[in-house]
């Protein structure tokens, strides 16, 4: 009788999405280590693990699915339906931030920059360790014409994922626009 239970207990364990402070204690433990890792291979391979705990719903698989169905879209350039698969995500749980993420994005792509900065907001409200959206953050105040703040979107997003180089770059070609525009 034992061995049964501990079998019904394993395969009830394994069935079951990880819990959101599972998720949580995961998210943190990847987050120290990205912030410490100047190797950019090794902190690619954890930057994975992160987008990869950030796209999967915690708790609803078919959420997960919606989510991939819209990046499918969006990939298309399909933006229209990538726009209305996201905010389904969004209404079905508002409390998932790479749903807004990824309506963000879409916005942003859609040129709507004032809405994509709103999803934004809501996205570092819900994970304010996001990276993407503050790296999409500094794209929309880039395109809005707010360098500064699109400077000082990346130099957070550095913070969080020093080994990323795209927010150096970024953060370099600001600057040089801010110095040729005040001559």
């Amino acid at each position: 009788m034992t061995k049964f239970f501990y079998i019904i207990t394993f395969l009830l364990l394994i069935g079951f999405p990880a819990n959101s402070e599972n998720k949580t204690d995961e998210l943190d433990k990847l987050f120290l280590k990205l912030k410490k890792e100047q190797n950019i291979t090794v902190a690619s391979k954890i930057e994975s693990k992160i987008w990869k705990l950030w796209t999967t719903h915690p708790s609803e698989p078919s959420l997960t699915e919606l989510l991939a169905e819209g990046s499918y879209y969006m990939s298309q350039n399909q933006l229209s339906s990538a726009h209305e698969i996201f905010s389904k995500a969004i209404e079905l749980d508002p409390d998932w931030a790479e749903a807004w993420n990824k309506r963000a994005t879409v916005l942003y792509l859609m040129g709507d920059y004032e809405l994509s900065q709103n999803d934004i907001n809501i996205v570092l409200s819900l994970e304010k360790r996001h990276f993407g959206a503050l790296s999409g953050q500094g794209l929309v105040q880039s395109a809005l014409k707010n360098y500064q703040s699109a400077i000082d979107s990346y130099v957070e997003a550095h913070k969080i994922y020093p080994a990323m180089k795209s927010p150096i770059i970024m953060i370099e070609k600001l600057k040089e626009l801010i110095k040729n525009q005040s001559v």
